[in-house]
């Protein structure tokens, strides 16, 4: 094959949208931004919920109730299965070693054990919460879950 015998792909390369460049080339007049008024404006967006002055619905409408997002408490989740891919020498895990073992975030206060794989040897864990059958993971392979 020569460098002469390469054609150009159909599509490959496209021209860029020339607007306000007559009426003949479809994206005259207007440019493409419909009629006049806000939106045809530069940098004309309006806000979501807003009615062009009018009182919006949701001002309108009540606020009641109450939502206990604030006060959650939220945990740092790790499997059983992450705790078995620990290196050798750990037997006690806690919050400290996960985070040097790069599993959980520094700064996390709380800890919850989920029971997502498995888990052969023996160790001795403290979290705020474990599964159901994340102890019952830990148990049976000889080692111990802590509620802190």
């Amino acid at each position: 094959m020569m460098i002469h015998d390469i054609t150009k792909i159909a599509g490959a390369n496209k021209k860029r949208k020339r607007v306000g460049r007559g009426e003949g080339s479809g994206h005259g007049k207007t440019s493409g931004k419909g009629g006049k008024g806000q939106t045809a404006r530069s940098g004309g967006s309006i806000r979501p919920g807003f009615e062009g002055g009018q009182m919006p619905l949701y001002r309108k409408l009540p606020h009641r109730g109450f939502n206990n997002y604030e006060f959650r408490t939220s945990y740092a989740v790790v499997n059983v299965g992450d705790l078995a891919r620990l290196e050798a020498n750990v037997t006690e895990v806690n919050v400290e070693v996960l985070v040097k073992a790069g599993l959980v975030r520094p700064g996390v206060a709380m800890l919850k054990v989920l029971g997502d794989g498995e888990i052969s040897r023996a160790l001795k864990v403290t979290a705020q919460k474990f599964t159901g059958s994340a102890k019952a993971k830990l148990e049976k392979a000889g080692g111990s879950a802590i509620t802190a």
